[in-house]
């Protein structure tokens, strides 16, 4: 059995000795290990590197994905090509504990590994796996794909996730009084804890639950006798569930049930909070829903040299730094397309998962004006689009070849591929303009505009998510209006588009040519005002005073 000294190699601050587990489907610690597909993974990735920078008494809970969520690529026009490779981790620890777990009636083996904290500077994580010769083949895939698009895979890692992660806590005697859900994917754990207590009040005191999205596709739901099938419940029959969590209509909500079962919840923005309490404010034997704001691990994601710069209010080394970093991009960009960027012009980037309300294409609606700017001698700018959309996501995947396809002449236009964590940096790192176009309440909080931030570059906007409590329009950001609420959906998108290009056209541009000491007073106020509020070492304390301590 691996020693806690195995685990923890520092001692505990005593503000947050308070041990807790914190189960996500997705963790982004560094580029090597691809277990993650976006802004959930990115999110869960800085937690973990905070935990650490404050000696919590954290553990991540995971799963390890053996060929990841995709690798994207290119088909040989060009457009956007789904890959999977199986992956491998030297660099992880086999603690030789294997256990069972029941899914769909039947044993399935977990294996548990470790990520210790030495490795990328993150809390430990533990990482289950089903890919083991123990199972049968079918049971190996359980952990092969992050959000497998059938169905019951799906399921099935879930309760992988769940009652894997909650079972590997008492395997190894740890003792943990909080169990945080990072979204609902965990929610087989609930029915471990209440088969192992037989009561909710106990569950409850041990349970917290973070809601990320109040998109339909983001709070996933089954049909109970499917779920009972699949063992989801532990044991349980329906009356008992039934009794524990009352599903409507034969159906079981995570985010609801989540929301019954735990103590304490919150959403991801101030904003997302009030859309989360609207969203689920009226079901019955639902948990307060609080807010603690996303932020981004700033010690993973600055450039020391651009943050000197700052500090020593040396206005010539920001421009020279921001100049390099744009140049090392723009050889990344150029590598994939064969366009080479030019480091003095206003560079704007569009990059995070391809997803429709995100509305990666917004920038291009009135293609003929768009046009116009882009071809502009005067005030020229380069765009670049980056993102990965879910593999079986065909509307996505058709947005991101229709930017290819729309752009493929433009030699100041591209879109570029692998959007992980390295690509991600370059991108935030070299980019003058970071645009952010979704749909208005959709995006719960939308943490790589406060990446970009600490980057010297700038956030071009919809008033969603974190944007509110951060942007000053013309002072430290730049807002795109949004329409009204009456509107229907593509109404409203024609105008936000009409929004959008009127403040790059009249505001952005103008200034970043014509008044580039007002220019590089917004890139630093921007730089100055995203922290320390938006650096994750204030949620992970938000966390522990907010939601843990109870």
């Amino acid at each position: 059995m691996i020693k806690p000294d195995e685990i923890f190699p520092y001692k505990f601050d005593k503000k947050y000795a308070k041990p807790v587990a914190y189960f996500s489907m997705e963790f982004a610690l560094d580029q090597p290990l691809k277990i993650y597909s976006g802004g959930l993974g990115f999110l869960a990735g800085s937690h973990l590197r905070s935990a650490y920078e404050l000696n919590q008494n954290l553990i991540g809970i995971g799963i390890l994905w053996k060929k990841g969520y995709y690798d994207q690529e290119r088909n040989q026009d060009q457009t956007l090509r789904v890959s999977f490779r199986e992956k491998d981790y030297s660099f992880l620890t086999d603690i030789n504990i294997v256990f069972p777990i029941t899914i769909h009636g039947a044993k399935v083996f977990v294996k548990a590994y470790l990520l210790k904290p030495k490795i990328f500077n993150t809390a430990p994580l533990f990482l289950l796996s089903t890919d083991i010769p123990e199972n049968d083949f079918l049971a190996q895939t359980i952990s092969h794909r992050l959000y497998d698009p059938n169905e019951t895979t799906r399921i099935a890692q879930s309760i992988l996730l769940g009652i894997g992660g909650a079972k590997l806590l008492d395997v190894l005697k740890r003792k943990t009084e909080i169990y945080h859900m990072n979204e609902g994917h965990a929610l087989p754990m609930c029915f471990y804890l209440l088969d192992k207590y037989k009561d909710i009040d106990e569950v409850k005191k041990r349970v917290v639950f973070t809601t990320h999205t109040p998109e339909k596709a983001g709070n996933e739901e089954h049909s109970l006798p499917l779920l009972h099938g699949m063992s989801f419940f532990n044991g349980m029959t329906p009356k008992q569930v039934d009794g524990y969590v009352y599903p409507e209509n034969g159906v079981l909500n995570y985010t609801l049930t989540a929301l019954r079962l735990a103590k304490r919840a919150n959403g991801v923005s101030q904003l997302h909070g009030k859309v989360a309490r609207t969203m689920w404010g009226n079901y019955k034997g639902i948990c307060e829903i609080s807010a603690i704001t996303n932020a981004q691990n700033k010690t993973y994601w600055k450039d020391p040299v651009l943050e000197n710069a700052i500090k020593s209010k040396d206005a010539k080394l920001l421009v020279e730094r921001k100049k390099q970093l744009k140049k090392k991009l723009f050889r990344a960009v150029a590598n994939q397309t064969g366009k080479l960027f030019d480091e003095n012009i206003l560079t704007i980037v569009w990059a995070r998962r391809f997803a429709a309300y995100k509305r990666a294409n917004l920038l291009l609606s009135d293609f003929n004006r768009f046009l116009k700017i882009a071809v502009s001698k005067e005030h020229p700018i380069q765009v670049i689009w980056a993102g990965k959309p879910y593999p079986e996501d065909y509307n996505a995947i058709n947005i991101f070849n229709e930017i290819y396809w729309k752009t493929k002449n433009l030699p100041n236009c591209t879109v570029v591929t692998g959007y992980e964590l390295w690509l991600s940096g370059y991108l935030k790192k070299g980019s003058d303009v970071w645009l952010n176009s979704p749909r208005l309440y959709h995006e719960a909080s939308g943490t790589s505009g406060m990446t970009a931030a600490m980057n010297a570059s700038v956030n071009l906007s919809i008033p969603d998510g974190w944007i509110p409590e951060f942007a000053k329009h013309g002072k430290n950001a730049f807002i795109i209006d949004p329409a009204d609420d009456a509107l229907t959906p593509e109404a409203k998108d024609k105008v936000e588009a009409n929004n959008l290009l009127d403040v790059l056209e009249h505001e952005i541009i103008p200034t970043y040519y014509e008044t580039p000491e007002k220019w590089n007073e917004i890139v630093r106020s921007s730089m100055q005002d995203v922290v320390p509020l938006f650096d994750s070492g204030r949620m992970a304390q938000e966390y522990y005073e907010k939601l843990y301590n109870f």
